[in-house]
């Protein structure tokens, strides 16, 4: 007896349903972190943005301050006279330091607008945010402590006890140790991981591999490190772990939330240190912060 039309029906939907297979709409594209809709062109512009807003954003509270203290843009020794300023001002130290958080909010700004093609994808999925393999949770919060206490480790051997220019900025004032703290816990995490290894390595290492990308990333992110934290090399090069620690997790995982983790740790305990450390240097403005702070200044000229 042959099965009625309704019986196979039926048997066909059954079989349809029991399936293991998943059911994927038709033309719905599948998000790949590891193949960005983004190129290299628009990677380099977004660490380019991020790099610009950095410098020009604190300069232009700098200025506002220098006005705010009577100093005339018009002047013509208004760029000696704002030098003078920053160099013995501690305010005017802070307000630098204030200014990184706007520039990393239009950064964030910035990387969103590529991501996502301007609101057209959706921005977590896309920059490959989730727990990747072999990283979750608590073995991203293990990890960062355990990377803090080797660059420590590698800070000591390598550099021994020279002040960086950002210890410097820090024992200028209570008000800048506290608002750097506050940088590097809350906001440098997300900005330099969705930046170096939410754009750049996604779009690099479909350029030239992993293995390249995760090598350009790290130089690039221990490179423009150097400025704040000369001539303790020791440092730079505890950032450099960090940076190659952060860099390879991402091309293992082939996702960014560890990472953040990661970085969110490091930072974080160090930030706790800065806070809490009981041998607080008394406020002092050294003349060889200028390294460090006049090239702010510098850029004043664009912007008067």
């Amino acid at each position: 007896m042959q099965p009625s039309d309704e019986s196979a029906s039926v048997n066909a939907q059954e079989i349809t349903w029991g399936s293991s297979a998943p059911s994927v709409p038709d033309n719905k594209p599948v998000i790949d972190p590891d193949n960005p809709p983004w190129g290299i062109i628009s990677a380099v512009l977004v660490w380019l943005g991020s790099f610009i807003l950095l410098g020009v954003i604190p300069a232009i509270f700098l200025l506002f301050y220098a006005v705010r203290k009577g100093l005339a843009p018009t002047s013509p020794d208004f760029q000696h006279a704002i030098a003078e300023l920053t160099l013995s001002d501690t305010t005017a130290i802070f307000y630098l330091v204030l200014g990184n958080l706007p520039a990393h909010l239009l950064t964030v700004v910035l990387v969103w607008a590529v991501v996502t093609g301007l609101g057209k994808r959706p921005f977590w999925k896309t920059i490959g945010w989730g727990w990747g393999r072999y990283f979750g949770l608590w073995a991203s919060i293990a990890s960062g402590a355990i990377l803090f206490l080797a660059g420590t480790i590698v800070a000591k051997v390598l550099g021994g006890d020279k002040q960086t220019q950002l210890e410097q900025i820090l024992n200028s004032s209570i008000a800048a140790r506290y608002a750097i703290a506050f940088l590097a816990t809350f906001t440098a995490p997300f900005v330099e991981e969705f930046v170096y290894r939410g754009i750049l390595y996604s779009a690099f290492q479909r350029l030239i591999g992993r293995v390249g990308g995760v090598i350009f990333v790290v130089a690039l992110f221990t490179a423009v490190h150097v400025p704040q934290y000369r001539p303790n090399y020791g440092v730079i090069a505890a950032v450099g772990l960090l940076s190659l620690w952060l860099t390879i997790i991402r091309a293992v995982s082939r996702r960014l939330l560890p990472c953040f983790v990661i970085h969110l740790v490091f930072n974080g305990i160090q930030s706790l240190i800065i806070v809490l450390g009981p041998h607080f240097t008394p406020p002092t403005v050294a003349p060889n912060q200028a390294a460090i702070i006049l090239w702010c200044v510098h850029l004043l000229r664009f912007l008067v």
